[in-house]
C-alpha cells in the first residue's frame, strides 16, 4: 500500500471541499482544491487549495498532505441556518 496522499487522490478530490490532514499533524480546515500544479524547476507537484469563503489560494506540496476528508456542505449550512434562527 502506497503511503500518503498520491496525485490519482488529489485529482479525485478536485473542486470538492475538504479537510486536509498534513504529515505534520496539523488539519487545514474547510478548504476546496481548485487544481493541482507542478514545478518542473523544483520537480514538485502541488495542491492549489482555496478557503470556504475566500478568493486567497493556498499551495500545498503534495507530499506534505497525509490524507484528505471530504466534507458535505449542505448539512454544514442547514446547521449554519439552524443557528441564525435562534
Amino acid at each position: 500500500m502506497a503511503e500518503g496522499f498520491t496525485l490519482n487522490m488529489a485529482k479525485s478530490f478536485l473542486g470538492k471541499n475538504v479537510n486536509l490532514h498534513l504529515k505534520d499533524g496539523s488539519v487545514i480546515v474547510n478548504v476546496q482544491l481548485a487544481e493541482i500544479q507542478r514545478d518542473p524547476l523544483k520537480r514538485q507537484v502541488f495542491v492549489k487549495c482555496v478557503p470556504y469563503g475566500n478568493r486567497n489560494a493556498l499551495k500545498i506540496p503534495l507530499r506534505n498532505i497525509a490524507w484528505a476528508k471530504l466534507l458535505n456542505l449542505s448539512v454544514m449550512e442547514k446547521k449554519s441556518r439552524a443557528r441564525q434562527l435562534s
